[in-house]
């Protein structure tokens, strides 16, 4: 009928975690704007999956984690609605992009999907340089227009079939709370993209392990900036050189257990007989 106003958009907001207790609980409340918010939890052990299981307005599900791409795509599976706000259990919306949020699903020209700059905090201090200056991820977007890469284990892209605007407001990212929980996840993404190149058949070499990690610290502490983030731009900087270090190192070692392995199982030749 003439006269009255579109139906309200509605959105789902997803997360994937483990072991996120600390964070998880800021970030549920910072999307409660959402019409539904579901969470895809990798077996946590630290009360995660309890705290999400009594919250009145959670869905939780418990899936064996895989992979980052396969966790998001199962998570984007379980949504009732075409427009899906993605964000990681240590990251916060705050009011005004709330608000962007809304006004944007709302918006008759609205586009199918939406990049999102992000504000790193060093615990509670924030990052201004380190290469992290200028990191975005596609973070609002229809899922009837997209679905995320399976060629891609860890820092998972969205291919979207359409075009894809930038938000003004920041996503809040606590990206690191303490020296060891961040070298841990720095050590499991070094893993993650070893396979990755592994499983593409990507060839290990002596000198990427002795040239990418130096490099990685030279580029974000120098040419990025790091310096200006003082002690905090060192520790990041290293930590993320040593993630690269233990991508060619996990990729050294799976490349010798595949030649070990069709050395097992290779047919004695006869004159060895």
């Amino acid at each position: 009928m003439a006269g009255l106003s579109a139906p309200k958009q509605k959105i789902s907001a997803l997360i994937i975690t483990y072991n996120e207790m600390g964070y998880i609980e800021k970030c549920i409340d910072s999307i409660t704007f959402a019409d539904e918010i579901i969470v895809v939890d990798s077996l946590s052990t630290d009360g995660t999956f309890e705290y999400l299981q009594s919250h009145p307005n959670v869905k939780v599900i418990q899936k064996p984690f895989e992979n980052f791409t396969a966790q998001k795509n199962f998570a984007l599976k379980q949504a009732e609605n075409d427009w899906v706000l993605f964000v990681d259990a240590d990251e916060i919306v705050g009011h005004k992009l709330q608000n962007e949020i809304v006004q944007t699903v709302n918006d008759p020209n609205a586009l199918e999907a939406y990049w999102f700059y992000r504000k790193f905090m060093f615990q509670n201090r924030p990052l201004h340089f380190s290469g992290w200056q200028t990191d975005k991820n596609h973070r609002l977007f229809r899922k009837s227009k997209v679905k995320y890469t399976n060629t891609k284990l860890v820092h998972e892209t969205l291919e979207v079939d359409g075009s894809s605007g930038v938000f003004k407001e920041k996503l809040i990212h606590y990206c690191y709370k303490n020296y060891q929980e961040y070298k841990s996840k720095m050590l499991h993404y070094g893993y993650l993209k070893a396979k990755e190149k592994f499983d593409n058949g990507v060839s290990f070499n002596y000198l990427n392990l002795l040239i990418k990690p130096t490099w990685k610290f030279f580029y974000n502490f120098i040419v990025r900036l790091g310096f200006l983030d003082f002690q905090k731009g060192i520790t990041i900087c290293y930590l993320d050189a040593l993630s690269v270090l233990e991508r060619y190192r996990k990729l050294k070692q799976m490349h010798r257990s595949a030649v070990i392995k069709i050395n097992l199982f290779m047919p004695a030749s006869p004159e060895a007989r």
